[in-house]
């Protein structure tokens, strides 16, 4: 039986991505919560390079960066599919990703933590992609169709962290009148019975973010 393990931060929907999908396959691993205040010299043996959760341990070999954890974990075990079969929409799909984790949920957390004109300019980022955003979901349930495929894993940072966060810090972006299918998708996207599941408590997240936003440090 292969030893798999997970060391990650209970807050991050990095970790919580990786989690879903090792869920979904059905795969048994070892959690391991780490302090990234004080990570522990396992970690850092595992991974001297980003020092970044989540690292996933297969057999004692390490795996960065969730995106490509996710696309290892779809390719080694069996179970319900992550990534589409068909070439072409399995390219898409990595664009996709790339494009909500780097266009929309990276601008958007930005310009939830900063202000002035670092801020505005986060603000008009965001806006622009989350308007191509807004057309590319109309009219699905999920970005993977009827059932949730790998953009609505990346998704999860715009879906169940970024509104906690615009509430938290009091300066709002993603609205429901703004943005009504991104916001119906995310609504759909964390109600689902398995997601519901492997998301951490909102008033435990609200908490974490609010005081962090109070000390200016995230961790």
């Amino acid at each position: 039986m292969s030893e798999v393990k997970l060391f990650g931060a209970w807050f991050s929907p990095y970790v919580r991505r990786v989690e879903m999908a090792l869920n979904l396959k059905g795969v048994e691993y070892e959690y391991i919560e780490e302090d990234l205040k004080n990570k522990s010299p396992l970690f850092l043996e595992f991974n001297p390079i980003t020092k970044l959760v989540p690292v996933l341990v297969h057999n004692g070999k390490p795996i960065f960066e969730s995106s490509v954890i996710l696309e290892y974990i779809d390719e080694t075990w069996e179970g319900p599919s992550i990534f589409p079969k068909d070439p072409y929409e399995r390219a898409m799909s990595r664009f996709w990703a790339k494009f909500v984790e780097d266009k929309c949920s990276e601008p958007l957390w930005k310009a939830c933590w900063s202000a002035g004109e670092e801020r505005e300019k986060a603000k008009k980022e965001a806006e622009e992609a989350l308007k191509i955003l807004e057309n590319e979901i109309e009219g699905k349930k999920f970005f993977g169709g009827d059932k949730i495929g790998v953009v609505d894993y990346v998704g999860n940072v715009i879906a169940f962290w970024i509104p906690i966060l615009q509430d938290v810090v009091g300066f709002h972006i993603l609205t429901k009148d703004k943005f009504p299918n991104i916001w119906k998708w995310g609504d759909e996207l964390c109600n689902d019975s398995f997601v519901k599941k492997n998301l951490p408590e909102k008033e435990k997240v609200s908490f974490a973010l609010k005081r962090s936003f109070e000390t200016g440090s995230l961790y």
